[in-house]
């Protein structure tokens, strides 16, 4: 019996803007068709993870509502909201391609240059650890933990788990519906499933 807390992160499904490249934060898009696909694949994914003896005693979801809907397409559709666990805002690029970013100021990388009138990357960092700090403390005794989020809330949230800055996030490259799963090395922290 592993008696450390195991966290299972799920990016939602597709929605319009993730297809084509715009950074979503705050702007609550719903999930595409394809999206939806993905988030019942994902939930045939997580029935085998629970066939095979894993019991999820902490279920959260961002509140927005394309992690809701891959949630409940999932089968969680009783995952309790969790309202820190939402997209990095990205302000003055909230619905920006990425590309046209790049663009206009070559080399750019969000992770060493920010987003204007958004957060930064230690506030997107500070929200990470409040979620880390909930699966910690009410899974003290071992027990896996599910979170229906976004792709680079969850990558900085990897980040954290691991003990890194968040900015080392830019390491895990995570894409719609994907299932990762972070744990231990013994006692230290690890990636134990990435993307599958």
């Amino acid at each position: 019996m592993n008696t450390l807390p195991r966290l299972w992160l799920v990016r939602h499904g597709e929605t319009e803007w993730s297809r084509i490249g715009r950074y979503t934060g705050l702007t609550d898009l719903p999930l595409t068709p394809q999206g939806e696909a993905q988030a019942t694949e994902v939930g045939r994914k997580l029935a085998s993870v629970r066939s095979a003896g894993v019991d999820f005693g902490l279920v959260l979801t961002s509140p927005m509502l394309r992690a809701r809907r891959t949630a409940e397409l999932a089968g969680f559709r009783d995952a309790e909201e969790v309202p820190w666990a939402h997209e990095w805002d990205y302000g003055d690029y909230e619905g920006v391609n990425s590309a046209d970013v790049r663009a206009r100021q070559p080399g750019y990388l969000i992770w060493d240059d920010g987003v204007p009138g958004g957060e930064t990357l230690d506030q997107v960092g500070a929200r990470a650890d409040s979620v880390i700090d909930r699966v910690r403390t009410e899974l003290t005794h071992g027990g896996d933990a599910l979170l229906f989020s976004h792709g680079h809330f969850s990558r900085v949230l990897t980040a954290r788990w691991l003990d890194l800055g968040p900015d080392q996030g830019r390491h895990f490259v995570l894409g719609t519906s994907q299932l990762c799963r972070l744990g231990w090395d013994k006692r230290t922290p690890a990636v134990e499933a990435w993307g599958i």
